[in-house]
């Protein structure tokens, strides 16, 4: 039998059984999408590094951009669903998405890198409109009990595109021969120009395929019925309701921001790291099909998280997996060669229950507060785009090797929210 690992006060989605799971099944195709873009940033990162001649902080504004758009967009996102529901905030989503990734050809024929970071931040804000309206609608798209366990599911095809990102992207966008840096810093200015508009023509057919793919996907969205859910729907403002009175919400957030800060300043920094010469000593093409093996144990871990949850506390699972992941990267900074990259490469495995897990702990309860709830926890992802440039600050005065303790200081906190910070303080609408 099931324990109970995260309620809420809101009815789950009625109709019959097999309606859900098809609207899970459409759900989770959007899932998958948003975790191949997201990671494709992992190959960006060294690859307009070299192209323009970038330290490790300046590098860091890649993922900086991209998630600075969660901050900004994630309350309007959560307004959105106020306005027009769960499905069709999806859709918007998904076309900004797609538009943000056809920016990505414009991008690369003037090499310019605003331009990149401009249209990665597009992209990103198509994506935290879909987070903030299909996080919560799995998470209440069936009983309560299983809430978990069920996002876990759905985060686990997200991992599936995430495992398959860097080796397709890696073996597309870095595929080339680059000139060692030093040529091209000699290079005359219209010389280096010419050279990073070739350089960076390797991202186009990718990021057109992705832009073509995801307006076809949002047409075919607008085209199914997927169930309403309103009791998880808010429309006005609720007198004597605030998000802010939910500690485990707050404290969510929080964890939502060290979660996702660790887990992209990882990802980001994998292929510089595994090709330093005394961690892996390889290329970086070599290095970004690794990067897979990263993602692949997220993968892995939604899928046995998925069943596991079904039997065991969520807090209780996420506190362990937070344990073990800070271990890990422990590890890798206290060793080198093999032993180095295979801890750092496993703590994927661990990262895989935290964001789900995180995220129904922090809207338990919220009953009409679902979606805002919802705005502020994806808000937090702006952790992806403030830790990895911390952590490229460090870099840039340690060494990327040591750097990584940044993470792990990331995972302390998630080990207490688990244990204490998630538990839900009942709230009384006249408080």
């Amino acid at each position: 039998m099931a324990i109970t690992s995260v309620r809420t006060s809101i009815n789950p989605v009625g109709g019959p059984v097999s309606s859900n799971r098809a609207a899970l099944s459409v759900v989770t195709t959007l899932f998958f999408m948003w975790g191949f873009v997201t990671v494709l940033n992992d190959v960006l990162v060294p690859h307009l590094k070299a192209i323009f001649d970038l330290n490790y902080a300046r590098a860091s504004l890649i993922q900086f951009a991209f998630f600075t758009a969660y901050f900004i967009f994630s309350i309007p996102a959560a307004k959105l669903i106020d306005w027009i529901g769960y499905k069709k905030t999806m859709v918007v989503g998904v076309l900004i998405m797609g538009l943000g990734a056809l920016l990505f050809i414009p991008s690369a024929s003037a090499a310019s890198y605003p331009l990149f970071l401009g249209a990665l931040m597009v992209l990103a804000g198509g994506i935290t409109a879909l987070q903030v309206a299909a996080n919560p609608y799995v998470a209440v798209l069936g009983p309560p009990e299983t809430a978990s366990s069920r996002l876990n599911l759905a985060q686990a095809f997200n991992s599936v595109g995430t495992a398959i990102a860097p080796w397709l992207g890696g073996t597309i966008i870095l595929s080339g021969t680059r000139e060692n840096a030093e040529v091209v810093r000699q290079m005359s200015g219209a010389a280096q120009q010419a050279y990073r508009v070739h350089e960076a023509s390797s991202v186009k057919l990718p990021y057109l395929i992705i832009g073509v793919a995801l307006v076809a996907l949002a047409v075919a969205i607008s085209m199914f019925q997927l169930p309403p859910l309103p009791g998880a729907e808010r429309h006005g403002q609720i007198a004597g309701e605030s998000i802010w009175k939910h500690p485990q919400l707050v404290l969510g957030a929080i964890g939502i921001f060290v979660y996702v800060g660790a887990e992209v300043s990882i990802g980001s920094y994998l292929i510089n790291y595994f090709s330093q010469a005394d961690i892996g000593n390889i290329s970086e093409l070599a290095a970004a099909k690794y990067v897979s093996y990263y993602w692949l144990g997220a993968m892995i871990g939604r899928f046995a998280g998925s069943a596991i949850l079904q039997k065991v506390r969520t807090g209780t699972v996420l506190g362990i997996a937070a344990l073990v992941a800070c271990l890990l990267v422990c590890t890798s900074i206290l060793s080198l060669g093999h032993l180095a990259m295979w801890s750092i490469i496993l703590v994927g495995l661990f990262n895989s229950v935290m964001f789900p897990s995180i995220f129904t702990l922090g809207i338990a309860e919220l009953g009409p507060l679902t979606g805002d709830g919802s705005g502020l926890l994806i808000m937090a992802i702006v952790g992806g785009a403030l830790i990895p440039l911390a952590q490229g600050r460090l870099a840039d005065m340690i060494g990327l090797h040591h750097a990584f303790v940044l993470p792990a200081i990331c995972y302390l906190y998630i080990i207490f929210y688990a244990f204490r910070g998630s538990r839900p303080v009942p709230v009384k609408p006249s408080e």
